[in-house]
């Protein structure tokens, strides 16, 4: 069942609405779409209180731990939390509240997948794949034969990796984690459209739960998503929200769109 995922952005401390091509705290070209006058736990609560599971807190970049701990305290065991997730704090931020671990950069040393990596995040964890989820955000990449292909993107979704996002690589990880995150990063914060082709074709490759982000602007989104993946993957959506400062979707018709989807699929079981 397509569920809409809610989301909380930290950069530099503050809930914030990024256009995700953008993101490099080292340039002038940051753009950002919306920055809350509400704290962290402000939207750990409002989620908590509209049953919205399975939401991400993302730290981009440092300055963000307190901002982290805030949110997580507001919701123990509600929240998954990347950004900056390795093998020596993994336990400590389930310890800390959350109730999985998101891990991206850590995985790509040089921009290179490390197995080893992911081994030692894994054990840190008490070997357990369902406190881990493993974002494979990427970007879209033309090959020397003039194929467009996705390939991860790290640090900040700046950096491309030498891993493609596609049915081999999904496969062979499916086995360590409990889900996958996947932002569209060419898209994300644009709020033009997701990309209809990946989300189809996650739904093809994945066997375990997948979170899609990246241009999400509506309930037609929702029910776009649902078509495409046969109601396998889920959707976020962050700029467009009302609660961002968006006009594209209130973030009480998601949360009735997710109450009918819930009720669709009990009547169809009973």
């Amino acid at each position: 069942m397509t569920r809409f995922r809610p989301c909380i952005d930290l950069h530099a401390g503050q809930v914030k609405q990024i256009v995700g091509g953008t993101l490099d705290s080292k340039t002038s070209s940051l753009k950002t779409n919306f920055v809350s006058p509400h704290p962290p736990s402000y939207f750990a609560k409002l989620y908590r209180d509209n049953g919205l599971t399975g939401a991400h807190v993302i730290m981009l970049g440092p300055g963000n731990t307190e901002a982290a701990r805030e949110a997580l305290a507001a919701w123990p065991g509600g929240l998954q939390v990347g950004g900056g997730i390795n093998d020596r704090n993994a336990a400590e931020w389930i310890e800390a509240g959350a109730e999985k671990v998101i891990i991206t950069s850590f995985l790509f040393p040089s921009g290179k997948f490390s197995q080893e990596r992911l081994d030692a995040v894994l054990a840190a964890l008490g070997g357990d794949k369902n406190k881990l989820v493993i974002d494979l955000s990427c970007r879209r990449v033309q090959t020397a034969e003039g194929e467009t292909k996705w390939f991860v993107a790290m640090d900040k979704w700046q950096t491309i990796t030498d891993t493609e996002v596609c049915e081999d690589t999904i496969k062979s990880l499916e086995p360590y984690c409990s889900e996958f995150l996947i932002h569209a990063a060419d898209v994300e914060g644009l709020q033009r459209g997701i990309d209809a082709e990946l989300v189809a074709a996650l739904a093809k490759w994945c066997s375990i739960p997948v979170t899609y982000a990246g241009g999400g602007r509506n309930l037609e989104d929702l029910d776009r998503v649902k078509e495409l993946s046969s109601g396998k993957v889920d959707l976020t959506i962050g700029s467009a929200l009302d609660c961002f400062g968006g006009s594209g979707v209130k973030l009480e018709e998601c949360v009735e769109w997710n109450r009918r989807e819930e009720e669709l699929e009990k009547s169809q079981k009973a």
